[in-house]
């Protein structure tokens, strides 16, 4: 059942915002940025999905996260939006809202908000309208006939 396979993508760090460091404003990279210190502001990867954050347990973010691949050990004021992968260390506490396709999730993490499972492809609609010739639903198996 399960693969075995490591899905988390290559940890590559191009940015580190060290541990006295404070940003105010928005904030667009892309590869790897690791926050040890303090953001306010929204933070955006720019470049494909390969894209990764990491805040430390020490790291403090007041604003929007979307970055495809996040790992979380610190504070987050704000909606996370991780199109991939979404990692809550147990020092973890996020005030907002968490947008995710798949979430990994360490016991003492904490999210005061909503969860929204956003899949990664495109989902198969199904319509229930009947058909104009005999009253039938409208089914992938029936479409078309």
């Amino acid at each position: 059942m399960f693969s075995g396979k490591n899905q988390r993508p290559a940890v590559r760090i191009d940015t580190l915002v060290g541990r006295n460091t404070e940003i105010s404003g928005d904030l667009s990279f892309s590869g790897g940025l690791h926050v040890d210190g303090s953001v306010r502001g929204n933070i955006s990867a720019s470049n494909g999905p390969e894209s990764m954050l990491s805040l430390s347990q020490h790291g403090v973010i007041k604003g929007e996260i979307h970055v495809p691949h996040v790992t979380i050990n610190g504070t987050v004021e704000g909606d996370v939006y991780a199109e991939q992968r979404l990692e809550l260390g147990a020092e973890a506490r996020i005030t907002g809202d968490v947008h995710y396709n798949l979430i990994e999730m360490t016991v003492g993490a904490t999210v005061d908000g909503k969860m929204v499972h956003k899949p990664a492809g495109p989902m198969l609609a199904i319509s229930h309208q009947k058909s104009a010739q005999d009253n039938t639903p409208v089914s992938p198996r029936n479409a078309g006939t």
